[in-house]
């Protein structure tokens, strides 16, 4: 296999296990609310609000990460034809996890949350990054 090659499949495997995972975050778009509670709690971080834009924000959320993980297994079905919109995804997921590290740091977010994070989807926007930009026609 060429080195062409091996970039391709991989860019593709890392598209397609992240687009697969933020498939489940559809679940939380029409969970129970006492699912929500229950984790919440779980994860010792106190009693969860019922009022109605906390709902709306973790429903909402959860629809637009599923959003973004067909998007990203849409692309993975042909790379070459998309590295346009693979850079530009690969930078704005690097952007969104920084963004993400000074949320949690502003919000007063557990360090294991925190660490888990934001650090991981950096590394995955420039993990797609550096394999966008070598891909070849």
């Amino acid at each position: 296999m060429t080195a062409a090659q091996t970039t391709n499949r991989t860019l593709k495997l890392l598209l397609r296990l992240a687009g697969g995972s933020m498939l489940f975050a559809m679940i939380f778009v029409v969970a129970p609310e006492s699912w929500m509670i229950a984790i919440h709690e779980a994860l010792d971080m106190g009693t969860l609000p019922t009022v109605p834009v906390v709902g709306y924000l973790a429903r909402s959320l959860s629809a637009f990460y599923a959003m973004f993980g067909g998007l990203f297994l849409l692309v993975s079905f042909d790379v070459v034809r998309h590295r346009t919109v693979l850079v530009y995804l690969s930078w704005a997921t690097t952007v969104f996890g920084a963004v993400v590290i000074g949320i949690d740091l502003f919000e007063g977010m557990p360090t294991s949350w925190t660490l888990s994070e934001g650090p991981f989807v950096i590394l995955f926007g420039l993990a797609l990054l550096w394999f966008s930009t070598r891909l070849t026609d």
